[in-house]
């Protein structure tokens, strides 16, 4: 069979409820999802961080009421799940900032092989999961 008669592949729609499941997404692209998802929980969240902020600079009282959002809780909110919350909000800022620098840096230097989207992916995902682990225990007091 020759270069010209070899049959061409045929690609197809994939069907979203059989071949997702089976899909292995490349570790770009699950930054590039979390690079978006980050950016969403950010936003929807913002009323959230700035009440926080507010709270904790406003007045040596309202430091207190702060604090102890974060060891009793909030009304109905118990404070471990506070915590999580504000944990989640720690991950998507680091990791939305390490993706941007991610972008920035490919951008900047034209380095878009392969091999280099891989490993930047990679560091990526690992500094933004560390980072969060590290400021995660700080925060449920385990140091």
């Amino acid at each position: 069979m020759t270069e010209l008669t070899r049959k061409r592949p045929e690609f197809r729609n994939i069907n979203a409820f059989k071949d997702l499941t089976t899909y292995r997404l490349p570790a770009a692209g699950w930054v590039s999802i979390l690079h978006r998802v980050s950016g969403a929980l950010m936003f929807l969240l913002l009323p959230l961080i700035v009440w926080m902020f507010d709270t904790s600079v406003s007045s040596e009282l309202s430091f207190e009421r702060f604090t102890a959002a974060f060891a009793v809780g909030l009304g109905f909110v118990p404070g471990w799940f506070f915590k999580l919350v504000v944990l989640a909000i720690i991950w998507a800022y680091l990791h939305h900032l390490i993706a941007g620098l991610r972008h920035l840096f490919m951008d900047a230097r034209h380095a878009v092989t392969k091999e280099f989207g891989k490993s930047s992916a990679v560091v990526t995902l690992v500094l933004s999961i560390g980072l969060t682990l590290a400021l995660g225990a700080k925060l449920f007091g385990l140091y």
